[in-house]
């Protein structure tokens, strides 16, 4: 029997003993090479696009000769002004990636010994790096899609006689949210590796209406869709080839139907929504449960390329208008619904 990837060494090319080791100034050269990787870690002037500038006797910052403005590594991205050193930095992100069912702030200020206002933002500034950053290419070939529900939960009353009906949509949580997934299946010949990409979106409820405007935008006309029988995906019949499954009998049917990818992928949100997160606003479901994709379709990669692939999405960034002055008031201020 083969040896799990997970298991093998070449899962594991990254070690956190050896950013441990690091100084401040090979943690620079590291986010140079990244930022700058077209110059080999050269720095180019973010305003202006200058080669030509002067580095500072005193701080890690170049002055543009053109220009004439100050820049730094981190200058313009999601670590733009930061009061932490920059292994901080590499060290949260090497944390983060180790974590395959996510983290909490509190494992984070407590590994980072920071405080937990500090590693909330900032695994939040890695959430919006990964989604900002996303393949937003339609999907093709045989997919699956489906949708679960979060923030639904509502306490019952004490006594027996005091309790409601909570299947009646008037007694239920308004914060209730659907995650609609969908997965592209792997095309690995004769061996099933999984899934190969996967796309996330929420919604109010599990609605024709919304799941039409998700596969029209997640995926190519003409591809086949797996889905359970539940009457929100009737409508795509006239577009896709759809194969439909009856989870109230069997989990997969006998021309082959099934949502077992997609059902994969709730498997590992709701280990991070119990074990980790705990509790979710609405407004940032949406980025939550990207990090779950994005964990899915990394699953395959070693630790140490999924660093790399994080660590450039971070950069590439642009400074964040929700994460900066968070916990003085500014928060976003509408969800992120819908395709």
């Amino acid at each position: 029997m083969a040896q799990h990837f997970l298991l093998s060494p070449a899962s594991r090319t990254l070690s956190i003993v050896k950013i441990a080791k690091m100084s401040e100034k090979q943690a620079e050269t590291y986010f140079r090479k990244i930022r700058w990787s077209e110059t080999n870690g050269k720095p180019i002037c973010p305003s202006c696009g200058s080669f030509s500038h002067y580095k500072l006797s005193t701080r890690s910052i170049w002055k543009c000769k053109f220009c004439k403005k100050q820049f730094s590594v981190t200058s313009g991205t999601l670590f733009a002004s930061h009061k932490l050193p920059l292994k901080t930095y590499l060290l949260a992100i090497a944390i983060f990636t180790n974590e395959v069912k996510g983290m909490s702030a509190l494992k984070l200020s407590r590994e980072l010994d920071i405080q937990y206002k500090t590693a909330f933002v900032l695994l939040h500034k890695f959430r919006e790096a990964l989604i900002e950053n996303r393949n937003e290419e339609p999907l093709n070939g045989v997919c699956e899609m489906d949708g679960a529900y979060v923030n639904h939960y509502v306490r019952p009353a004490n006594n027996i006689d005091d309790r409601v009906d909570r299947r009646r949509y008037e007694n239920q949580n308004p914060n209730k949210r659907c995650i609609v997934v969908v997965r592209q299946r792997h095309d690995g010949g004769t061996d099933y590796i999984g899934s190969r990409r996967t796309l996330t979106y929420v919604l109010h409820n599990e609605n024709p209406a919304g799941i039409a405007q998700i596969a029209n935008v997640a995926v190519e006309r003409g591809s086949v869709i797996h889905t359970d029988e539940a009457n929100a995906y009737d409508n795509l019949h006239a577009l896709y080839d759809m194969q439909r499954v009856n989870h109230s009998v069997e989990y997969l049917s006998e021309e082959g139907a099934c949502s077992n990818q997609a059902e994969s992928f709730f498997a590992r949100f709701r280990r991070m929504q119990n074990g980790q997160i705990h509790r979710m606003g609405n407004l940032y479901i949406s980025n939550y449960a990207n990090e779950i994709a994005y964990r899915e379709d990394t699953r395959r990669m070693s630790n140490g390329d999924i660093f790399k692939d994080i660590s450039k999405k971070c950069m590439k960034t642009i400074q964040s208008n929700e994460w900066t002055g968070y916990w003085q008031g500014n928060h976003r201020i509408s969800e992120r619904l819908g395709a």
